[in-house]
């Protein structure tokens, strides 16, 4: 059996990562999670599976276990949840990735870490590909975050080059299912949950920015693609989806899908929000045989589907005060 160590295991990607690895029949995963954003609630039903174990643990202090591969997912994804703690945000990101480095080190495990499309900060490059430098404000409301990312890829970097550690590092660009934290501020659940409450769907500006929407069980199998490659690939890899589609849209289309006619509430855009967004997957189509399958509109209907169960069982309310 090989043993796995999923850091964020509780979180919207780390639980689905979870259920995966589980599902593989060879694994042994070890789910860490502060709880900070993820939800005990992701992994309930795995808890009473023999080869999988939850440990509550922050990864700012140092963890010690016996693993043969990390995958590095914890870290707040959303601005509602990053900038609540910016310098806590940061020292997930630093601090958590010497640690989980260290540990790696150590066992000599292959290790993965969850980067981000932040990292391009608001590009000047459209579509961005890995070898753009990105335009990031390091001193703005997003740095902890953006910044922090930037910071682990140059720590996963210099690990590999200088102790000759097996890493790979994947850029995820907007993902979306079910598992998204209702209170997390981002577009998708956001425009669900007003729906929902019958409340008007917020855009921000004229909601011609754009983003690319990658539904979660695509995004899982391109990260085990990743790790599992015979070539050990280091990356950074983009990996998302580059379907393109307008804000405005967005809300329009999830309007639709609900049966509901959109009311929008037009607000100023938020400081150093990007303006495009939407990843070259050359490198992701040629190396990992990957490019997303489910078109926005089937996941967004299996995502709507969650949160309506969600609402049916009174979670909605209590999970979305709870941040």
């Amino acid at each position: 059996m090989i043993q796995v160590l999923v850091t964020g295991g509780a979180g919207f990607l780390g639980s689905h990562l979870c259920d995966r690895l589980i599902e593989r029949k060879n694994c042994q995963v070890i789910c860490v999670d502060n709880l900070f954003t993820g939800q005990k609630e992701n992994i309930y039903h795995l808890l009473n599976n023999k080869d999988f174990e939850f440990i509550r643990h922050d990864i700012t202090f140092p963890i010690y276990l016996e693993v043969d591969k990390i995958f590095n997912m914890a870290c707040p994804a959303s601005p509602v949840h990053y900038q609540h703690d910016p310098v806590q945000t940061l020292k997930t990101c630093v601090h958590g990735s010497i640690n989980v480095l260290g540990l790696s080190k150590r066992v000599h495990g292959r290790i993965f870490q969850a980067s981000t499309s932040e990292v391009y900060g608001d590009p000047t490059v459209h579509p961005q590909t890995e070898d753009y430098w990105g335009n990031v404000n390091p001193i703005g409301h997003r740095s902890c975050y953006d910044e922090g990312k930037r910071s682990a890829e140059t720590l996963f970097m210099d690990y590999h080059r200088q102790y000759d550690l097996e890493v790979a590092i994947g850029r995820i660009f907007n993902t979306y299912g079910p598992r998204m934290h209702p209170n997390d501020g981002r577009v998708v659940s956001n425009f669900i949950v007003q729906t929902l409450k019958r409340d008007p769907i917020t855009i921000y500006g004229e909601g011609k920015q754009t983003r690319s929407f990658c539904y979660v069980d695509d995004l899982i199998e391109a990260i085990l693609r990743m790790m599992d490659h015979r070539d050990k690939l280091t990356g950074p890899i983009n990996i998302g989806n580059d379907d393109e589609f307008t804000i405005l849209e967005l809300a329009e289309l999830i309007s639709d899908i609900m049966g509901v006619k959109p009311n929008f509430e037009f607000r100023p855009m938020p400081s150093d929000d990007p303006v495009q967004r939407r990843p070259d997957l050359t490198k992701a189509r040629n190396m990992l045989n990957w490019e997303p399958k489910v078109a926005l509109r089937d996941g967004l209907k299996e995502t709507i589907h969650y949160f309506e169960w969600m609402k049916s069982n009174d979670m909605l309310e209590t999970v979305y005060r709870s941040r």
